[in-house]
């Protein structure tokens, strides 16, 4: 049976995986532009989200919150057209979750996930 240790050892390694993949473009000299921009601040974000979220489990609302801001903020700003709706439809739905979380109005099946 696993333990929490190595369950919060693989979530590391999963946040160094995203950050190392998010850096990745800019060290190896490929051509720079708003997209590689975009991805890497969200998938830079979103690891340290998790890194957050695993070691203190009552802020997840919070953190999800702030992700939907950043996802949508970020995609509409620095992505072209047909992309950049998609970013900010994607982070109006993740805050909208979040705020029904505060306001515990979500089903039981998935208020579960927020409230540990």
């Amino acid at each position: 049976m696993a333990n929490v240790k190595m369950f919060k050892l693989l979530g590391v390694m999963l946040a160094l995986v995203l950050i190392v993949w998010a850096i990745s473009p800019f060290v190896t000299h490929k051509p720079i532009t708003t997209d590689v921009i975009a991805t890497a601040i969200i998938l830079i974000l979103i690891a340290v989200a998790y890194l957050i979220i695993l070691y203190n489990p009552s802020w997840t609302k919070a953190v999800f919150f702030f992700e939907g801001i950043v996802i949508g903020v970020s995609g509409y700003m620095l992505l072209d057209y047909p992309y950049s709706i998609e970013f900010v439809i994607v982070g109006l739905i993740i805050i909208i979750i979040a705020v029904l979380a505060y306001l515990q109005k979500l089903p039981p099946s998935i208020l579960k996930w927020f409230y540990r």
